[in-house]
């Protein structure tokens, strides 16, 4: 016990000035604490009166879409979409690399058993000295032994190393998130689509049967000898340019259809509906919040951010990598160029202590490099970021315009379709009367046929502006 105590005082002789300069230096630490830079933000949104903290991105997704076939093909989206799922195995590797990057300021820490003999020349010196003192042609060593190495963090780089892995780890997540609310987006905008279409077959297929009654009629008076053959040819044209929308529209529902499914992570498939499209109404409440708050709200612009600290963190660990570093290996154990000599404790017992400061000193301007890339890499980060927001700006932007626009397009159209509704019956009446022509009912039907499409996709396109401004303001992850 003597000789262990002797062996502990003289270590700690060595151990006490490192430890004071470990704790002399463990507050320092080189390069930019991070701080969000400044983003030149507009009071409010464009197109909006008044600035409300409210925002419909806050709102889950299942409440703000009511439809509940539309909530169930966004719900198998969620839980299997092939892209949402990638995205969330990004982050459970980025969590591994997370739960190692804890414990980067831990020792390493090994444990070995080595055998070994050794047969020098017997005309070496060494082979001369082993048959001179041990009477042996060979020597043989046994050692069991735990290595420690430690690197002292004097500088902060191994702090710097945990921030970028954690930045890295939450971008991941925000991306994961980013991608959720493009699908979400991606199947409320397909399904509102296929409601477009279905009206729009339904339109066709009503206008194709009074086209139908009104060429029947045609031919009764070219059977009467009120109208020529060329009246009934003009007629049964425009029949066929309406009976032609009818396989288009069901090529585009299928399509449209087999999108759905796979945005679902499902094979190509029909997709049932619910609502029908002038059933689904446009959300009435549509607040967007204050622009501000779209930085912390939409992910695609937190995981900008978060690229943006993982460059500030590298930039630290290239400058840390330029100052001198103190390192620690300690080794201990059990020796002994004997077998049955090796475990007699405590004269096997050894030990050894190093501590090696290493200051880089010429590296063919590797280290200079690598730090003025990391600086000019974090002045770019800084540019995506503020590029991010400025695009995020822009997008709720324009959604507001259309959601405002597309209320007044819906509106005029909405009377042009009674318009002509009530222009074609008059045009049918005053056709059978003999006080109007074929061509004159042709084109009523041809405007009616039109604005009815056009009253459907402007629905459609109000529906789509709700779900991108949706989108836009970070909404469909919760």
């Amino acid at each position: 016990m003597n000789y262990l105590n002797m062996k502990r005082r003289h270590t700690l002789q060595y151990l006490l000035p490192v430890i004071a300069l470990l704790v002399t230096a463990a507050s320092c630490k080189v390069g930019q604490a991070y701080k969000r830079p400044e983003v030149p933000l507009p009071q409010e949104f464009r197109a909006v009166a008044t600035a409300d903290t409210s925002s419909i991105a806050d709102v889950e997704w299942k409440q703000f879409f009511t439809d509940p076939a539309l909530q169930s093909l966004i719900s198998k989206g969620v839980s299997y979409n092939y892209d949402l799922q990638i995205a969330l195995k990004r982050v459970a590797a980025s969590e591994q690399t997370l739960k190692q990057a804890k414990l980067l300021q831990l020792p390493q820490l090994s444990f070995s058993v080595t055998g070994q003999t050794t047969n020098p020349s017997n005309n070496s010196l060494n082979g001369l000295s082993i048959g001179s003192f041990i009477k042996k042609q060979h020597v043989e060593d046994f050692n069991a032994a735990f290595n420690l190495t430690w690197e002292a963090d004097i500088w902060g780089k191994i702090r710097r190393q945990q921030e970028a892995t954690m930045a890295g780890y939450l971008q991941t997540y925000e991306a994961s998130k980013a991608v959720q609310t493009q699908i979400v987006s991606n199947i409320a905008q397909g399904y509102y689509n296929l409601l477009m279409l279905d009206e729009q077959l339904n339109i066709a297929k009503k206008n194709l049967a009074l086209t139908d009654s009104t060429l029947r009629f045609t031919q009764l008076q070219r059977n009467a000898g009120e109208v020529t053959t060329l009246a009934v040819q003009q007629v049964e044209a425009q029949k066929q340019s309406t009976a032609l929308l009818i396989p288009q529209l069901e090529q585009n529902i299928a399509i449209q259809e087999n999108a759905l499914s796979i945005l679902t992570g499902s094979l190509p498939a029909a997709v049932e509906r619910g609502k029908g499209l002038f059933s689904s109404d446009v959300p009435q409440w549509l607040t967007p919040g204050i622009p501000s708050a779209i930085v912390s709200r939409r992910p695609d612009v937190r995981a900008r951010e978060m690229e943006l600290i993982t460059a500030n963190a590298k930039a630290g660990i290239a400058q840390a990598n330029m100052y001198p570093s103190l390192s620690i290996t300690a080794q201990g154990g059990l020796n002994s160029y004997l077998a049955n000599n090796w475990f007699n404790i405590p004269a096997s017992l050894f030990g050894t202590l190093l501590g090696n400061v290493t200051q880089p000193v010429f590296q063919q301007r590797r280290l200079k490099t690598e730090l003025e890339t990391a600086k000019i890499q974090r002045e770019q980060s800084v540019l995506e970021f503020r590029q991010s927001v400025l695009t995020a700006i822009g997008e709720v932007s324009d959604a507001l315009v259309a959601t405002e626009k597309l209320k007044e397009q819906k509106t005029i159209a909405s009377n042009q379709a009674d318009t002509l509704q009530l222009a074609i019956k008059n045009a049918r009446l005053l056709f059978k009367s003999g006080m109007a022509n074929y061509i004159e009912v042709l084109s009523a039907q041809s405007n009616v046929l039109q604005s009815e499409l056009n009253l459907a996709n402007i629905h459609r396109l109000q529906l789509s502006a709700a779900v991108d401004l949706y989108r836009s303001l970070g909404g469909g992850w919760k």
